[in-house]
């Protein structure tokens, strides 16, 4: 009996180790598996910044990732339309996207929050914000029902007000101004009588040009010197009230993203993460260079709003959002979170950023 109970127990032993070796094969057949994505953006193929940032995301990616993910990236058009990243990201068709969240008001109004939100917070404070104030979590929870993952894409920093062909001297001259304005900053120009267009990137310069838009914002100095806006437009007006720190996003669908091995799945994150802060990098850096040439174009006079117009703006955008999330408790949730960061962090930085900024100009 000893004999048989010895060899049952072998038997077992064997079958154990069988089992667990198959298992370990397909955890590292898993672990090794070639993945290929594509990603989809907003913007014209290898565009300055906005364009360019996403590719070197998908670098990064294939780097860390030995070759194991590799994501191919499609500019505006190549694959999707422009304005159809989200529903082709959300459906499956493509793995991942890179865009501006505010383009999606339609579908998802607290959306705009994560983007650019009319006197709202800067980059740096918009990422403190995301990242430890809150602000991901509630960004993951608005997508998730279309199977999307959230993650922060760059920021191009305070934006300027916009190129216009006539001069705004007062309130009364945003009446029936037709401007190229996206978002929340769309809205407000609307209640004080202009008319906000929404065009992709590439449809601007054109538009400017033909007269079918009086004015546009579009980015800053790196990216409206690389458009040409200075041809089709004389007034250069800031500060840029309505995009003080818009965030870009990337968006992963849920699936693809789960499918990966945690490995990978870190990679992402960590990649877009990078990418995020080296795109406020790279636009600091290169909007210096932008701003001296246009300064020094002739027939370009880059002009302040007034500050009658500022205050009218400031003052629209507050009840304007105060009215929205009263309307929509998934707004009002964010706007909730949005308003107690914002008032926290401007109290630290009227000591500290402002403070030193004030100190620094004199």
């Amino acid at each position: 009996m000893k004999t048989c109970l010895l060899a049952l127990m072998l038997s077992m032993l064997v079958v154990a180790c069988g089992n667990d070796n198959a298992a370990q094969q397909a955890t590292n057949a898993h672990n090794q598996q070639t993945y290929k994505w594509k990603l989809v953006t907003s913007w014209p193929k290898n565009f300055p910044g906005l364009g360019t940032a996403p590719e070197r995301f998908a670098e990064q990616v294939n780097v860390m990732s030995g070759g194991r993910l590799q994501i191919k990236v499609y500019g505006a058009n190549q694959l999707v339309p422009a304005m159809q990243v989200f529903d082709s990201v959300s459906a499956g068709t493509v793995e991942m996207g890179h865009s501006g969240s505010y383009y999606w008001k339609g579908k998802v109004p607290a959306a705009q929050f994560f983007c650019a939100v009319p006197f709202g917070m800067t980059a740096q404070e918009m990422s403190s914000w995301l990242h430890y104030g809150g602000g991901m979590a509630l960004w993951q929870e608005l997508y998730a029902p279309f199977n999307l993952v959230p993650l922060a894409g760059g920021s191009a920093g305070v934006q300027m007000g916009g190129w216009f062909n006539k001069e705004i001297n007062s309130v009364d001259d945003l009446n029936g101004l037709k401007m190229r304005l996206p978002g929340l900053g769309g809205e407000v120009l609307s209640r004080l009588g202009g008319v906000p267009v929404s065009l992709p990137g590439g449809e601007i310069f054109t538009s400017l040009q033909t007269g079918a838009i009086d004015a546009t914002e579009w980015v800053g100095p790196y990216n409206d010197l690389a458009f040409g806006l200075h041809e089709a437009a004389k007034y250069y007006y800031y500060p840029g009230w309505h995009e003080p720190g818009s965030t870009m996003e990337f968006i992963v669908n849920q699936e693809a993203l789960s499918a990966l091995p945690d490995d990978l799945q870190a990679i992402v994150r960590n990649a877009a993460r990078a990418a995020s802060q080296d795109m406020i990098d790279e636009y600091t850096f290169r909007n210096i260079a932008a701003l001296e040439k246009i300064q020094a174009l002739e027939g370009v006079t880059i002009k302040r709003f007034p500050d009658s117009v500022l205050a009218a703006l400031q003052q629209t955008s507050e009840a304007l959002l105060a009215e929205q999330a009263a309307a929509d408790p998934e707004m009002d949730k964010v706007y909730q979170s949005f308003l107690q960061f914002r008032a926290g962090v401007t109290r630290y930085h009227n000591l500290t950023e402002r403070a030193y900024l004030n100190l620094r100009a004199d």
